[in-house]
């Protein structure tokens, strides 16, 4: 593989732990702590923050009716999410072991906690559980997909991407046949980067 390609890479990582520090900062600037995996706020925020709750009537009529004629539409986005959710975990609980390939946990992208955020009125919390899960089974569904690919054609596009999934980087350029057949089963095989995340 390239070697600047791979400082790149590197350089994103690092970036991306910074990013990680950051937003850890933020919770002592938003007064709340982790403790045993849940978020606890202080009192006297949370006090605040619930006496200025709009009703869930006031929100809503907040939009238009054009908005509010969109929600079955929405909601019946849900339907084709839970099926690829529950699809994507039996076919890497079937397959990535025959393929030796590190599986996805599914806790790492669909995070269920906006529910608990004491400012919201329920519509709010509802519509911030269809988010965070339909969010979360599309990326728990692409990092499948793309281990996935990595084993059974790792090739990069001819194309730039916008937005390159987590083993790109790995991938053979395109049009390299020479270094695609030498190095396949090597490539296809190449999971070392996630088993030190374990």
């Amino acid at each position: 593989m390239d070697s600047r390609i791979d400082e790149i890479v590197a350089q994103m990582k690092t970036l991306e732990n910074e990013l990680m520090d950051e937003l850890k900062k933020k919770e002592d600037e938003f007064f709340y702590t982790l403790e045993d995996k849940k978020v606890k706020f202080e009192e006297s925020v949370v006090k605040e923050g619930r006496a200025k709750i709009v009703s869930s009537i006031k929100y809503l009529s907040s939009f238009s009716v054009l908005v509010i004629l969109t929600i079955p539409f929405i909601w019946s986005m849900m339907i084709p999410a839970l099926i690829a959710d529950i699809f994507v975990t039996i076919y890497q609980a079937v397959c990535f072991p025959i393929f030796k390939i590190p599986k996805v946990k599914r806790k790492d992208y669909i995070i269920i906690d906006r529910y608990n955020l004491f400012y919201l009125d329920r519509v709010e919390k509802i519509n911030c559980w269809y988010c965070e899960y339909f969010n979360g089974v599309i990326g728990y569904t692409r990092e499948i997909a793309a281990r996935s690919e990595q084993f059974w054609c790792p090739i990069k596009h001819s194309k730039p991407q916008i937005d390159m999934h987590s083993r790109y980087n790995k991938f053979f350029h395109f049009g390299d046949y020479e270094t695609y057949r030498q190095e396949l089963e090597k490539r296809r095989s190449n999971f070392k980067d996630l088993e030190c995340e374990v």
